[in-house]
């Protein structure tokens, strides 16, 4: 065979696996570091920004919640521009229409209560109490979401939901 062929074949196969290899990164030792992530674009700081100028919105919310009655739930606290509100988030595969009673408790015994038809089916829904001023430090409110088993709601409980788990001691 011509040495030249073989030359020529030799660089176009480096050449070919040169970007493959670069790519693999290192096989040991401690893994590479990274630069700090750069600052979003200005298009994503603009989408992030509060409307009017205010406040952020925080949404603190419970864990997310199944019975085995096939009802899916999470409660959460919503606050933004001065504003707090409760809002749950749900599907039911239950097999029937049931009610939930959303129930926003804020300082000083303040509370603010919706009612909501939950629809049967396995698309996902959500049900908000009104908004409110906030009074206070926005991480004294909580909520709670209870649904029940049936469609005018004097059924029997079959899911609670909140949106804070139980407050950690000081030790």
């Amino acid at each position: 065979m011509n040495p030249r062929v073989i030359g020529l074949a030799t660089v176009v196969v480096f050449t070919a696996l040169l970007p493959l290899a670069a790519s693999a990164g290192p096989t040991g030792g401690p893994p590479a570091r990274s630069a700090p992530p750069a600052a979003p674009p200005a298009v994503l700081q603009e989408l992030q920004k509060p409307e009017n100028g205010g406040a952020p919105s925080v949404e603190r919310c419970g864990p997310a919640l199944t019975s085995r009655d096939g009802i899916e739930a999470q409660t959460c606290v919503l606050t933004e521009n001065g504003d707090t509100w409760g809002r749950t988030y749900y599907r039911n595969a239950s097999g029937g229409e049931l009610r939930s009673a959303l129930s926003l408790m804020g300082p000083e015994g303040r509370t603010v209560q919706s009612h909501c038809v939950v629809e049967d089916g396995d698309e996902p829904g959500s049900c908000e109490t009104p908004r409110e001023r906030t009074a206070g430090k926005p991480e004294r409110y909580w909520a709670v979401a209870e649904f029940a088993g049936s469609g005018d709601g004097t059924g029997p409980l079959l899911l609670r939901s909140g949106s804070n788990s139980a407050a950690r001691s000081a030790s």
